[in-house]
């Protein structure tokens, strides 16, 4: 039995809360009796959503050393560019271009290389080879003479880099269900932004006592410490269930277990043609009938064992991320994500100047300034983790147990208050000498905007089109860095062309208006996610015959 284009499900709105007691998979805990488990898992063992908590909590902390230990060797450079240019002769506008270079063509653009490698062969192995690429090429920078070398340090670390900024929010999604997996997308944003404002705290200390070698050092030291955690820790969480989300029930039906759509390999099927759906009978196993044997110890670190798709496959995910920024939502979501990007990147570029300038900070007094961004980015990750994911089991409870991924966006109504407020903290209160004290607040204000502000465009982008999480969220990623990369150019001659006080009351605007943009997504989202849904499932589909 086929589905008409008309039958098939809205991507993303999916029934999470069993209002009538007829699905038979819940989540476990006191509160979550009634909740529903997406993706549907299955019966085996091994699969990562069959995990033990404790097995599931190793393997998000293995993210989290990655995350962390990669992103201070990743930003430690940017307390020493000063003193490297003094030691090499090398300009500071060619280091800031190395830096730039990093930002856009590597880290953005380097996934479409990692990517597809890291859902073919595995991702445990990506983020190894990840590691190990940035421990040499932080050792490579300390013994930099030239220009050109300098340029080509930075091509080739943005590249051994770019997991960080796409392949993490893929595993979480491999690893927790639709319900839990905001608040370690949430984890994942505060330890992303917290790693590139703890390594100028202490990378200014440690350039004064013992130069700027020594911070390349020890950041390579972190990094490959991080690496051997990782190489006895880490396994793998790619993971073939030759299903989608289809086998869910969407939008409010009844259909029972044996009654919803599952994707039929049909690999003779044109992409201009619907999805050739059919319905067969999903298992109604519970987590008490796993099959099976879990693999040994040893079983978990081997590497390059499995192929995990095709190499058709592999070349489709190269340039589809591209093509899926004609979806409206993923559009948006990468807008957003650089918008909050964008404020995170003004703190970057001004610190220095304006706490050495107008405050007379030393480079290590510069780099204290940073635990207020820390602290705003650890908030973050309670708000739009611990409390996005409660607030939008609330609306499902409240919509007949559907959730949509709208729900989430309207947690941004706090960032729309507090990003104007803490720019103008920050810039304004500068430009009218106001306490260091304002500013480091303002600081903590905006980080807080850019963390959760950047958790919720991914959380937004994987609830609505999870099958294709690898491909959304290296789409997002894509637009992000371009407008990160764009701010980076322009925040200087913004500066000397309004002055502080104009720069940032503009930018306080700007903000403003970039996260209030949630309310028409809000109201239009839905048809967005409906008017993509046969493109989008044929894209599942074919991604499921090529695995």
């Amino acid at each position: 039995m086929e589905l008409s284009s008309r039958e098939l499900p809205i991507p993303g709105s999916v029934v999470l809360v069993d209002k009538d007691g007829h699905q038979t998979q819940h989540a476990e805990g006191r509160h979550n009796t009634d909740v529903v488990l997406s993706p549907k898992p299955s019966n085996d063992v091994n699969d990562p959503l069959r995990w033990s908590w404790k097995r599931k909590q190793l393997a998000h902390w293995m993210l989290v050393v990655y995350v962390m230990t990669n992103g201070i060797a990743l930003c430690s450079l940017y307390s020493v560019l000063s003193p490297v240019s003094e030691a090499t002769g090398i300009s500071l506008s060619t280091l800031n271009a190395g830096t730039g270079y990093t930002d856009l063509p590597v880290l953005g653009y380097g996934g479409l290389i990692t990517q597809p490698l890291a859902m073919m062969f595995g991702k445990r192995p990506m983020y190894l080879i990840s590691q190990l690429g940035t421990v040499a090429v932080v050792i490579w920078m300390a013994f930099i003479k030239s220009e050109s070398e300098w340029l080509a340090n930075k091509v080739i670390q943005g590249l051994f880099a770019s997991p960080i900024e796409m392949l993490v929010e893929v595993s979480i999604a491999d690893i927790f269900y639709a319900h839990e997996r905001g608040f370690y997308v949430g984890v994942y944003g505060m330890t992303l932004f917290g790693s590139n404002f703890l390594a100028p705290i202490w990378a200014g200390f440690v350039n004064d006592a013992l130069g700027y070698k020594w911070v390349f050092y020890i950041s390579a030291i972190q990094c490959a410490v991080g690496t051997v955690i990782m190489f006895f820790l880490m396994e793998e969480t790619n993971y073939n269930r030759g299903t989608s989300e289809l086998v869910e029930e969407h939008d409010g039906s009844t259909q029972s277990d044996t009654e919803r759509p599952a994707l039929y390999t049909d690999k003779q099927s044109n992409e201009k043609d619907l999805p050739s759906v059919q319905i067969r009978q999903a298992s109604p196993e519970s987590g008490s009938s796993l099959t099976g044997t879990p693999y040994s110890y040893v079983r978990r670190l081997r590497m390059f064992d499995q192929i995990y798709c095709s190499t058709k496959m592999g070349w489709t995910m190269v340039w589809r991320p591209i093509v899926l920024l004609r979806f409206p939502v993923i559009l948006w979501s990468g807008f957003l994500y650089g918008s909050a990007l964008v404020w995170y990147n003004v703190l970057n570029a001004t610190a220095s100047i304006l706490f050495t300038n107008l405050y007379d900070f030393s480079a290590s007094a510069v780099g204290l300034v940073y635990f207020g961004p820390l602290v705003g980015s650890a908030v973050a990750a309670l708000w739009s983790g611990w409390v996005g994911d409660r607030f939008t089991m609330w609306m499902t409870r409240r919509q007949n147990g559907v959730r949509e991924p709208e729900y989430r966006l309207w947690l941004l109504t706090l960032n729309a208050i507090i990003c104007p407020v803490g720019l103008i903290l920050w810039g304004v209160g500068a430009a009218k000498n106001v306490h260091w004290m304002g500013l480091i607040f303002g600081g903590g204000m905006v980080a807080f905007t850019s963390a959760s502000g950047g958790a919720t465009a991914i959380n937004y982008a994987i609830d609505s089109y999870k099958d294709l999480s690898s491909e959304v969220i290296l789409a997002v990623v894509l637009v992000r860095n371009s407008m990160g990369f764009a701010i980076g150019y322009g925040i200087t001659p913004w500066l000397d062309s309004m002055g502080y006080q104009n720069t940032f009351i503009t930018a306080a605007m700007v903000g403003l208006a970039a996260y209030i943009s949630f309310l028409p997504v809000v109201k239009w989202g839905k048809s967005w996610r409906k008017a993509s849904r046969e493109l989008y499932w044929k894209y599942v589909e074919a991604g499921v015959i090529g695995h």
